[in-house]
C-alpha cells in the first residue's frame, strides 16, 4: 500500500512519514507542488495526503488537475489548517475523501488512513508516542556555553519526539569543556530536528543568541523563531505556550515573564530578585513601556522581525533583550510595538545553580543601561537638536 504525502513543510512531513513507514506503509513525500505532481505519475499512489497552502500551485489546483486531466479517482485526504469555508467546498466538490484541520494526533490520522486504504500488509513497527502533528514550524536557539554537566538533554528530546513542527538550534558559544561533545550525542539520529552552530570563541549570551538566530532565519519552512536558555529554567511547555500564543493572535513578540502569582511557581535569589526588580524599574522607564519582566529567557517572535532585531552586534552582554524592544521601539514606533508585543506570564520558572551571570556583572548593568539609553535614544535626540 502506497501513500504520497506532500507539504511545504519539511518537519511536518517527517513525523507523518516515520509514523505511516512504521504502520508498514510504502511512502513518498515532496514540499514542492511540481516535483509533487510529477513523483504522483510515476509512484502512483493509493492515497494522497496533501496541504491546501502550497507555495506557487496551490494544493486546489493538485487536487484540480489529478481529477479533470488525469482524470484519476485516487483518495485524496487534505491535512491543513486552512478552514476557509470556500477552499474547503471547493475540494469536497473536485473529490476529496477527507479533510484533517492541523494541530490533531497521528493516531488520529493513523486511523483515518485505514479507514480510507484500509491497514498495511508486512511487518509493522511498534508504535511508541503519539506526536501532535502541528500547523506552525518553530525554530528555537539554544545558547550553551560550558553546559556539559547541566544540559538536560533527555528533556529535549522526550519534548521533540512529542510535539512535532520544532527544530532546536544549540550554540556552543566557545565552550572550554565537552559541550560540542555532548551537543553531537544529543544530535546524533536526530538531525532533521537538532541542528549545533558552533562559535569557536566565547562572545557571550547577546551574540550567541543573534548567530543563531541569523542562521535559523535561512530555514525557508520556520514560522517563528525565539531562544531559550540551556538551563530550562523555563521549561519546553511553558515555551510551549508561548508560541500557541503568537500562532493563535495577531501578535508579533510573545516575552515570557516570571510574575510571581497565584498557580504559578516563579523562584528566585532574594538577592537577585532585588536586584531584577530594581532594573525593571528602569528598564520601564527607558523603553517607556510597561514591561513587567524583559529578561526572561525565553521568547517567540515571527521570522520577519529577526534582521529588524538581529542584524547589528548588541551594544551589551546580558541586557540585549531590552536593546531587542528598543529596537522594535525605533523601527515601528511606541505606539505600534505596544500592539504587537504581548508579555505573557509564565506558570513556572525556576532559578538553575550555575548562571553565567555574576553578582559582578550584575553591578554593572546600572552603567550598561545607561549605555542603551544613550545610543537609542539620547543620541539621537541630541544629534537632531
Amino acid at each position: 500500500m502506497k501513500i504520497l504525502a506532500v507539504d511545504d513543510q519539511q518537519l511536518v512531513l517527517m513525523p507523518l512519514e516515520k509514523r505511516l513507514k512504521d504502520l508498514g506503509y510504502e511512502v513518498k513525500t515532496s514540499t514542492h507542488s511540481e516535483s509533487a505532481l510529477e513523483l504522483y505519475k510515476s509512484f502512483k499512489p493509493d492515497l494522497l495526503i496533501l496541504d491546501i497552502n502550497m507555495p506557487g500551485t496551490s494544493g486546489i489546483e493538485i487536487i484540480r488537475y489529478i481529477r479533470n486531466w488525469l482524470k484519476d479517482e485516487t483518495p485524496i485526504m487534505v491535512l491543513s489548517g486552512n478552514t476557509d469555508e470556500k477552499v474547503l467546498l471547493e475540494a469536497f466538490e473536485l473529490g476529496i475523501h477527507d479533510f484533517m484541520k492541523k494541530p490533531l494526533t497521528l493516531d488520529e490520522i493513523s486511523a483515518r488512513v485505514k479507514r480510507l486504504v484500509g491497514p498495511a500488509k508486512g511487518r509493522k513497527q511498534a508504535i511508541t508516542t503519539n506526536s501532535i502533528l502541528q500547523n506552525r514550524c518553530v525554530g528555537v536557539v539554544i545558547p550553551c556555553y560550558n553546559e556539559e554537566k547541566r544540559l538536560k538533554s533527555a528533556e529535549f528530546i522526550n519534548f521533540i519526539e512529542a510535539n512535532s513542527g520544532y527544530h532546536l538550534c544549540f550554540v556552543n558559544d566557545g565552550s572550554s569543556d565537552k559541550t560540542i561533545e555532548v551537543l553531537e550525542e544529543l544530535r546524533n539520529g536526530r538531525e532533521h530536528y537538532i541542528s549545533i552552530y558552533n562559535c569557536e570563541k566565547n562572545g557571550g549570551k547577546a551574540e550567541a543568541v543573534r548567530q543563531g538566530l541569523l542562521h535559523m532565519a535561512q530555514y525557508d519552512d520556520l514560522d517563528y523563531l525565539g531562544f531559550l536558555d540551556a538551563d530550562l529554567s523555563t521549561d519546553l511547555t511553558d515555551f510551549d505556550d508561548l508560541v500557541k500564543t503568537i500562532s493563535t493572535t495577531d501578535f508579533q513578540i510573545v516575552n515570557g515573564s516570571r510574575i510571581s502569582r497565584m498557580g504559578a511557581n516563579i523562584t528566585k535569589e532574594s538577592a537577585r530578585k532585588l536586584i531584577s526588580m530594581s532594573i525593571n524599574l528602569i528598564i520601564t522607564k527607558i523603553l517607556g513601556m510597561s514591561f513587567r519582566d524583559t529578561q526572561c529567557g525565553a521568547k517567540i517572535m515571527r521570522k520577519e522581525l529577526i534582521p529588524i532585531a538581529f542584524n547589528k552586534p548588541f551594544l551589551t552582554k546580558w541586557l540585549f533583550d531590552v536593546e531587542i524592544f528598543m529596537r522594535m521601539k525605533q523601527h515601528f514606533g511606541k505606539e505600534q510595538s505596544k500592539e504587537i508585543i504581548c508579555e505573557q506570564p509564565l506558570k513556572r520558572w525556576i532559578h538553575a545553580d550555575g548562571s553565567k551571570l555574576s553578582m559582578k556583572d550584575s553591578a554593572k548593568i546600572g552603567f550598561q543601561l545607561i549605555h542603551i539609553y544613550w545610543n537609542y535614544t539620547a543620541k539621537n535626540s541630541f544629534q537632531k537638536a
